[in-house]
């Protein structure tokens, strides 16, 4: 198992679908996790601090596991399963002395970590099954190794047609528009 923290939650702006991405702790190796929007709302809620009105179901979890004396002691995902490309998660408890390992959506559990405040990991079958490199996936998409542009040199004649432009406005009038 390799240790990951939450590198950051997006929303892709075509289907509306929220992304967790997962940054491993050691090394510059990231993976991406759908989930639904009302999880994505219950872990950015806790990352910034926003507490709800009335406790959310992963607010409830936690309080239900602290009731019954339990401890959480991490999260994990443990699996993805192709071609779905679903991944599976569990909640691992430590109750007087007993390990005890709760399944669960990997959303669901990455929620109860954020609350807990206990590690997250990921099985390392998982990680490299799925995860990518920032040069790798640039790679992946043009086909092309990735290679450190020189910085091209500027022209200046070409740039002078625009600042002639710029020197022909007249900022002032603009203001008393």
């Amino acid at each position: 198992m390799v240790e990951v923290q939450i590198d950051c939650i997006r929303m892709s702006l075509m289907t509306q679908s929220r992304v967790v991405i997962l940054r491993q702790k050691d090394d510059d190796r990231y993976l991406a996790i759908w989930i639904g929007p009302f999880e994505a709302d219950a872990i950015t809620f806790e990352l910034q601090s926003v507490r709800p009105r009335r406790p959310l179901t992963h607010d409830l979890l936690k309080s239900v596991i602290a009731e019954m004396g339990a401890e959480i002691k991490h999260v994990a995902v443990t699996e993805l399963r192709r071609p779905e490309d679903i991944f599976y998660a569990e909640i691992v408890l430590d109750l007087n002395g007993e390990e005890f390992h709760i399944d669960s959506r990997s959303s669901d559990a990455i929620a109860l970590a954020v609350r807990a405040e206990v590690p997250i990991y990921v099985a390392d079958d998982v990680m490299d099954a799925a995860s990518v490199r920032p040069e790798d996936d640039v790679e992946a998409i043009s086909g092309e190794p990735v290679v450190e542009e020189e910085e091209e040199e500027v022209d200046e004649e070409r740039l002078d047609i625009f600042k002639d432009f710029v020197d022909t406005l007249d900022i002032d009038k603009l203001d008393d528009e």
